[in-house]
């Protein structure tokens, strides 16, 4: 018997029932990712969707095609939030019960949205995986219909009309590149796209820190992570599902992992080259495209896949950003500990156009001499150019200078 599979057909059907909870989401170009490939790129804007990510798509399908008596007995899920608040919108329109898992520690805004659309949260210890075992008990023992965040053929064709909207919006797209987690978005749009234009290149991002794609595709099936350390909640998975391990590796023509630190800048850039907000999986297509631009011909497609993130989270990637992009540098630098030695530093660091965030001495080690001091800079400059011209300006002037990053 063969393994149930989704379709073109299944996508175009389902598209009528996401277009009852959904909204189709804006597609710009992006003039500075566009400088940076080489070739013009658009970002597909699902960070604006309803609910703040693509999840209310599958959701709105799912939720849709339960029965009468399914509906009765209510819904659960298991989320670190996007699909959380997906699975709540739906069900609040079709007037049915909701319950979520979430993991502890999940971002507040989250976990406040999901309870605004009227479900009943409720934690688990651990990450996604565990909520997703506690939820499965859950529809055990109430006969609740569970709404799998990834692994269904509702949820995919759901998230699958993304791919309809993509090549509506940009017909002559070269290349597609999608936020991966579980391999629901992914192998949806995958199947729209090259089925509708096989000559389209579709492209995987996924964090280097929960990256379960690559070693289950070496292995020929969904292998599971022995641990996940990531910044990127909304696509941090341990484990592929089986239906979408299949998907992607029969439709998808890359997958790339990215760093934390390329995130981090990724997320920073968007933010003030784009004025968009978009949490850290949601900006992991975007980074891969920083990071190797060269690698993806043209015209192509960014999806920016959520912008539900916490603002504390927030404050910290930027600042994670800035570090990356080195506008913030840490400097340890050694000199004379005589009268006015530190002013003369900071003088030539002003000089320099740097700006000083923090100072710290530090005389007491069996590295300096008597007469010896080393100074902590905290500094904000332009960025790498001009990091690398303060540094090389303070070593010209006799300073023993070591980057901190």
């Amino acid at each position: 018997m063969p393994e149930p599979t989704v379709t073109l057909a299944d996508i175009e059907a389902a598209r009528s029932l996401v277009d009852a909870v959904a909204v189709p989401t804006p597609m710009l170009e992006s003039r500075w990712l566009s400088a940076t490939a080489g070739t013009t790129v658009h970002l597909k804007c699902e960070n604006l969707q309803r609910t703040g990510s693509f999840k209310v798509r599958g959701a709105a399908v799912r939720i849709a095609r339960l029965s009468d008596e399914e509906r009765a007995r209510g819904v659960v899920a298991a989320s670190a939030g996007n699909h959380a608040q997906g699975v709540a919108l739906a069900a609040q329109q079709h007037g049915i019960p909701a319950t979520i898992f979430m993991p502890d520690g999940a971002p507040i805004p989250k976990e406040r949205a999901t309870r605004g659309y009227g479900a009943d949260v409720r934690f688990a210890a651990g990450v996604l995986e565990d909520c997703l075992a506690a939820a499965t008990a859950f529809s055990e023992e109430t006969g609740a219909a569970l709404i799998h965040p990834f692994d269904h053929l509702d949820i995919v064709a759901g998230q699958g009309t993304l791919g309809l909207e993509i090549l509506e919006q940009v017909p002559d797209a070269a290349t597609v590149v999608v936020p991966t987690g579980g391999g629901g978005l992914l192998g949806g749009i995958a199947v729209a796209v090259k089925t509708l234009r096989p000559d389209v290149r579709v492209v995987g991002v996924q964090a280097a820190g929960a990256a379960a794609f690559p070693p289950s595709l070496a292995e020929g099936h969904p292998v599971r992570l022995p641990h996940m350390a990531t910044m990127a909640d909304g696509i941090a998975v341990g484990r592929p599902g089986e239906l979408t391990f299949r998907l992607v590796r029969e439709y998808v023509d890359d997958l790339l992992t990215v760093s934390e630190e390329a995130l981090s800048r990724a997320l920073l850039a968007l933010i003030e080259r784009e004025k968009l907000v978009v949490e850290p999986a949601g900006a992991a297509a975007a980074a891969a495209l920083c990071e190797e631009p060269d690698r993806f011909a043209g015209p192509v497609v960014v999806l920016l896949s959520g912008g539900n993130i916490d603002p504390l989270l927030l404050g910290k990637v930027i600042r994670h950003g800035m570090a990356a992009a080195r506008r913030y540098l840490n400097l340890q630098v050694t000199l004379a500990d005589i009268p006015g030695g530190l002013a003369r530093l900071l003088t030539e660091i002003g000089g320099a156009g740097a700006n000083v965030i923090e100072v710290a001495h530090e005389r007491i080690s069996p590295s300096l001499l008597l007469d010896e001091v080393d100074v902590h800079l905290q500094l904000e400059t332009r960025g790498e150019p001009h990091a690398e011209a303060l540094i090389a300006r303070l070593r010209e002037h006799g300073y023993t200078v070591v980057d901190r990053g």
